[in-house]
């Protein structure tokens, strides 16, 4: 396994990458309501990314056919946008968005509630989210990977929640997914020791319920079994000789 070091001049592109991506979160929160199709999400957030002077990093990526992950509910990851699925007050919706700027990508997920949602939905998205921050605590140099994946399911797997084990993080740069793979559950091994200059995309996919899930057949859709809700957070980071620097954050977010 080849884990890349970022130079100087990486660094800088790929914390412009960050910073267009948390605008894009920001702006399309903004927009998000009940009624409004996932398709006009997908349209919408295109339209964003483009006007900063980017390319969404997962339009054709793998043939996949769209510029944002829209996954609804029990839909964990790579729900395909559709002008027929709508909106409705109660859904929670996660958005996992890329963007390429000359020729660097920054990924980062967020999941959002629609109205009033469910105490059960409130407290799944918030502790979602402070798993991937239970987790960077250790995404410092000379710790080893895996202590960011012990933290993470250890956090989440408290409150009685399944930790995906299909899909994992990834290092990211030139190319979207490059090495090291980022589990979010529990790992026996160390991992590769973490050196300053590694930029990593972690992001942890919990559900309220079981940790099992399925794909639909469209082959992308990401379904739990149990049809129980399903939460997702990620940022891009980067590992210094100090406190990782997250590259994908807004202070709103």
């Amino acid at each position: 396994m080849s884990v890349s070091i970022k130079s100087a001049r990486e660094i800088e592109l790929m914390r412009a990458a960050g910073k267009i991506l948390a605008k894009v979160h920001d702006n399309l929160k903004k927009e998000l309501r009940e009624g409004m199709s996932t398709l006009d999400i997908d349209r919408l957030g295109e339209e964003i990314i483009r006007s900063y002077g980017c390319i969404p990093s997962f339009k054709n990526y793998n043939g996949y056919p769209a510029s944002v992950c829209v996954s609804v509910n029990d839909e964990v990851v790579h729900g395909i946008p559709t002008k027929k699925r709508h909106l409705k007050e109660g859904d929670i919706v996660s958005l996992d968005i890329g963007v390429i700027y000359k020729g660097y990508h920054s990924d980062a997920a967020r999941t959002h509630g629609i109205g009033e949602v469910s105490k059960e939905a409130e407290l799944l998205m918030e502790r979602t989210r402070q798993s991937f921050f239970e987790g960077i605590k250790y995404a410092k140099e000379g710790n080893h990977l895996h202590q960011i994946s012990n933290a993470i399911s250890a956090y989440a797997e408290s409150f009685g929640y399944g930790v995906v084990r299909d899909l994992v993080g990834h290092g990211i740069g030139t190319n979207l997914h490059e090495d090291p793979q980022i589990p979010n559950f529990a790992q026996k091994s160390r991992g590769v020791r973490l050196k300053a200059g590694m930029t990593l995309a972690i992001e942890p996919m919990i559900n309220a319920g079981r940790f099992d899930v399925e794909w639909q057949e469209d082959d992308w859709t990401v379904v739990t079994q149990d049809h129980s809700l399903s939460a997702h957070y990620e940022n891009t980071i980067l590992v210094t000789s100090g406190e990782p620097e997250i590259l994908s954050l807004s202070a709103a977010m």
